[in-house]
């Protein structure tokens, strides 16, 4: 049973900074066989990928939507199963709930676009909420 959880949302200011990790396990290969991505839903709006990582297999290429470019960071640490999304500079329009999630090697995550129909897998989310 593939299993993603994230952890690390929660309340902060704007300008603070937060990461966010995701834990997998039950893939049925390693985790640098597959892409990653962190998506992201706010209320009353349709679900946002923000950021992706291509398989470590392939050439590692990483995407962020024009949003976040420059604020956040998505990283992997295959031999942990952990993936992670560092956040900073946060936003009031930041407020989300934010999930991780999988995609087979060569799908999910491509140098202009992250393809969010491409992922199986999907943590339930974490609630990341930027306020004063």
């Amino acid at each position: 049973q593939v299993q993603l959880v994230e952890s690390g949302g929660g309340l902060v200011q704007p300008g603070g900074s937060l990461t966010l990790s995701c834990q997998v396990s039950g893939l049925s290969l390693d985790l640098r066989y597959y892409a990653i991505g962190w998506f992201r839903q706010a209320p009353g709006k349709s679900r946002e990928g923000i950021a992706c990582m291509h398989s470590t297999v392939g050439d590692g290429t990483t995407y962020y939507t024009d949003s976040v470019k420059g604020r956040f960071t998505i990283s992997r640490d295959n031999a942990k199963k952990m993936m992670y999304l560092q956040m900073n500079s946060l936003k009031p329009e930041d407020t989300a709930v934010y999930s991780c999630a999988t995609a087979d090697s060569g799908w999910g995550c491509f140098v202009d676009h992250i393809a969010g129909t491409d992922y199986e897998y999907w943590g339930q989310g974490t609630q990341v909420t930027v306020s004063s």
